[in-house]
C-alpha cells in the first residue's frame, strides 16, 4: 500500500496523508485504532471500538475539554444517542476503505484510526444532541494506511521494555494530545526498546505509551485481602497481574479480553499493578494493543535511579534489567493469544456488511 488516506466527514479525501502519528498530533480529539483481519475481509472487535471511542468523548468532554474542543469553557456534558456514533463513522469508512483496499497488497491488512473533534459552537447552539445535530458537532477523520502484523511467537518478535516516564492524565480517555506529550519520553528509548513503560513511582507498573502490560508470575498465597485475587477453580500455579484501571491507565479493548479470557479459561489473575521490586517472581510478560493484540516480551530494563533519570538521556542512566526466555512466548501468553484469536474471528465486524 503505497498510500494513506483520510476521510472527513465522510466526503472529503485527503491522498498521501501524513503519519498517524503527525495525523494526531496535529488535531485534537478521541480516537481509537483497529485493523483488519483475515486479509482485510473484517475489522478486529469494531463494536467494542465504537462504544470505547463515544466513552472517551463523554470522559473528555466532562474532565478535559480542551483535548476535545481545544477550549476550557464550561459546556454540558456530550452524551451521545446510541448507535449514532457508529453511523456517522461508518459513512466515513464506507467511502474510504474501498478506495485503501484497491491499493493494498495480500500481505498487509489495514490500520484504522478514527479521531474524533467537537464543535463547541454547534454544541452550545444545540439543546438536544440528536442524529441530525450530531453531525454539526462531531468531526470524525478516519484515517487509513497499511499495517503488517507481527507473527506471535516467532523469534525475533519479542518486545522488549524500558521504563521511561509517569503516568497519563484522564487514562480514562483515549485522546489524541497523549502523542505530543509522550514524544518528551523518548530521549530515554534504547534503540533496542520497542515500547516505554509508565510508573508513578518507579516501581509500580501501569501500562505502556500505546499498549497495556501484564506479567505472569507465582500466586502469592498471602496476598492481601485488599486485592482480590480472582482464582477460577485454581487450575494453574500462576496468577496474571495488571494495573487496575483505577491506578490510571487506559481501558484496554485487548486488555478487557484478557480478563474475559482467564476467567473464561480458569487462569487467576489480579488486578494489581506489576511491582518491579517482586520482577524475580515474573515468569512471563506480554503487552497488548488493538494492532499487536498479544505480544510476548523477551526483555524489560528499569532505571536504577528514577526519579533522576527523566533530566537524562538513555546513555546517561544506569539500567538494571529482566531477560525472559528470549524468542518464546510462555505457556499462558500463549494460551491468552490464541484465545484472543478465537474471539476475533467470532466478533471480526465483515467489512461487506459496513455498507449493506
Amino acid at each position: 500500500m503505497s498510500s494513506r488516506f483520510v476521510f472527513t466527514n465522510g466526503h472529503t479525501l485527503q491522498l498521501d496523508a501524513p503519519p498517524i502519528k503527525h495525523f494526531l498530533q496535529a488535531n485534537p480529539g478521541a480516537y481509537t485504532t483497529s485493523r483488519t483481519h483475515n486479509n482485510a475481509s473484517c475489522l478486529l472487535f469494531w463494536d467494542r471500538h465504537i462504544t470505547r471511542l463515544s466513552h472517551s468523548i463523554h470522559i473528555l468532554s466532562i474532565l478535559a475539554p480542551q483535548l476535545l474542543f481545544k477550549t476550557n469553557h464550561y459546556h454540558s456534558p456530550i452524551l451521545l444517542p446510541s448507535n449514532a456514533l457508529q453511523l456517522l463513522v461508518n459513512d466515513s469508512m464506507c467511502k474510504v476503505l474501498p478506495i485503501a483496499l484497491k491499493d493494498k497488497t495480500d500481505c498487509e491488512e489495514l490500520a484504522i484510526t478514527t479521531l474524533v473533534t467537537a464543535s463547541l459552537e454547534e454544541l452550545n447552539a444545540c439543546q438536544d444532541v440528536d442524529e441530525e445535530s450530531l453531525s454539526k458537532i462531531l468531526h470524525v477523520h478516519v484515517h487509513v494506511e497499511s499495517y503488517v502484523p507481527l507473527a506471535f511467537g516467532t523469534p525475533g518478535n519479542g518486545a522488549h521494555l524500558a521504563l521511561a516516564g509517569y503516568g497519563r492524565h484522564v487514562a480514562t480517555a483515549k485522546y489524541s494530545d497523549w502523542v505530543r506529550i509522550r514524544k518528551t519520553l523518548e530521549k530515554l528509548r534504547h534503540p533496542s526498546v520497542t515500547e516505554l513503560l509508565l510508573s508513578n513511582d518507579g516501581d509500580q507498573i501501569l501500562e505502556g505509551c500505546v499498549t497495556n502490560f501484564f506479567v505472569v508470575c507465582c500466586k502469592d498465597l498471602d496476598s492481601d485481602v485488599g486485592t482480590a485475587l480472582y482464582d477460577y477453580g485454581n487450575k494453574y500455579p500462576f496468577e496474571v497481574r495488571t494495573a487496575p484501571i483505577s491506578d490510571g491507565v487506559l481501558p484496554g479493548i485487548i486488555r478487557h479480553l484478557v480478563l474475559e479470557v482467564c476467567r473464561s479459561e480458569g487462569i487467576p489473575f489480579r488486578e494489581i499493578a506489576p511491582s518491579w521490586s517482586e520482577h524475580e517472581i515474573w515468569e512471563e510478560a506480554f503487552i497488548t494493543n488493538s494492532l499487536r493484540l498479544v505480544q510476548h516480551v523477551d526483555s524489560i530494563q528499569v532505571p536504577i535511579e528514577w526519579h533522576s533519570a527523566h533530566s537524562k538521556t538513555w546513555k546517561d542512566i544506569s539500567w538494571t534489567k529482566k531477560q525472559f526466555q528470549v524468542g518464546e512466548p510462555g505457556m499462558i501468553t500463549t494460551l491468552i493469544q490464541e484465545k484472543i484469536m478465537e474471539k476475533a474471528i467470532l466478533e471480526g465486524y465483515p467489512i461487506s456488511d459496513m455498507c449493506a
